[in-house]
């Protein structure tokens, strides 16, 4: 692992319940990686802990081996500060200075340095902003401001850059457009990066692996398709997009569930909590013979696919998206069809089961 973290625990104040717990993570080399979860989780205080802008209670800090913080009591303890970590970083309001040029801040951390000037170029071109370096911060628009703040830390050539949020303050349109482009310029050029977001479509197109957090730990990681797929708790199924939950009877690599008897993603005994996406059902016309068919309360056609909402003689509300050309009309008889095993969630916490109880039945 180029960057590893281990146990990393932080409070802000006695008695207070950790804003980082026990939070362990690898970054390999040349990966792209992000840190996902909702406001408060600890994202970018775990960020801020890898940087050495904080000091964590617990834990250690390796960059290529080489040991930038054990937090452990004792005479091994160590602290590297964070202008000695060589890491790059990107803040989230970009923090360019406004009486210097594009050229003059891409520089800014590389002052004494006799190719200061060469590297800052460099990197202004590997953002795609050559030719612009005379310009003013004032005199770009917000995505051009936001590839100077990373050309910044790409001209100090560091094994890892962080990035806090840095697309948020950018339109919809624009984001999307610059974190394409930023993407594109990392794995030219081989770059190790780490995200931090609270965009969960943000996250699985950014990045080649995904840490999912909550509450001061990570919940789950994975490539994104495997988080978003085999989602491990209730936290990570919901937070990553819409979803439909079942309380089940399992045998084995099988449940019986309202929609019939469903392949399972893992063998498991007894009651389950299940997870099924509305893109991995389908829909087909009821028929005469079928048994206990569904309504469709609600549809919302997007062009390329349709959303459908179907009440089904369980009481329970189902969502499923289906291609354009599967077309049903309010008040039309189907039958739910899983394209996909259900994904059996782990119990998780009180606060979970309680979650899941609340939304059991319900398209979210």
């Amino acid at each position: 692992m180029l960057l590893e973290a281990t146990g990393l625990t932080r409070r802000f104040a006695p008695g207070d319940a950790p804003a980082v717990q026990d939070v362990d993570l690898g970054i390999e080399e040349s990966e792209i990686f992000a840190i996902l979860g909702p406001s408060g989780c600890g994202k970018t205080t775990t960020l801020r802990l890898l940087a050495g802008f904080e000091r964590p209670d617990a834990g250690t800090v390796r960059l290529d081996g080489r040991m930038l913080c054990n937090a452990d009591s004792g005479p091994g303890e160590r602290f590297v500060p964070p202008e000695e970590r060589s890491l790059g970083f990107v803040f989230q309001d970009y923090a360019l200075f406004p009486h210097l040029s594009v050229l003059e801040n891409a520089a800014f951390g590389l002052k004494g340095q006799p190719d200061a000037e060469a590297r800052a170029e460099d990197a202004l071109e590997k953002v795609g902003l050559s030719g612009l370096e005379d310009r003013s911060p004032h005199a770009l628009s917000g995505g051009q401001q936001q590839r100077v703040a990373l050309a910044r830390a790409l001209a100090q050539r560091p094994p890892v850059v962080l990035l806090d949020e840095p697309f948020s303050g950018l339109d919809a349109l624009l984001r999307q457009e610059t974190r394409d482009r930023v993407r594109q310029r990392f794995k030219d050029a081989g770059t190790t990066a780490l995200l931090v977001t609270h965009d969960q479509q943000e996250a699985l197109s950014f990045a080649d692996r995904v840490a999912v957090m909550k509450g001061g730990r990570i919940e789950q990681v994975g490539t994104p398709e495997e988080v978003y797929d085999r989602p491990r708790t209730l936290f990570v199924a919901q937070f990553l997009g819409r979803t439909n939950l079942l309380f089940s009877e399992a045998e084995g690599e099988e449940a019986e569930t309202p929609l019939g008897r469903l392949r399972l993603s893992r063998a498991a005994e007894g009651q389950v909590l299940l997870s099924l996406r509305p893109e991995h059902l389908t829909l087909e016309a009821a028929g005469k013979q079928a048994a206990s068919p569904g309504e469709v309360v609600d549809r919302a056609f997007k062009g390329h696919d349709i959303t459908y909402r179907v009440a089904h003689p369980d009481g329970a509300e189902y969502l499923v998206h289906t291609p354009s050309r599967v077309t049903f009309a309010e008040g039309d008889e189907v039958r739910i069809q899983p394209q996909a095993p259900a994904v059996v969630l782990e119990r998780g916490d009180a606060a979970d089961l309680q979650t899941g109880e609340a939304n059991f039945g319900k398209a979210n």
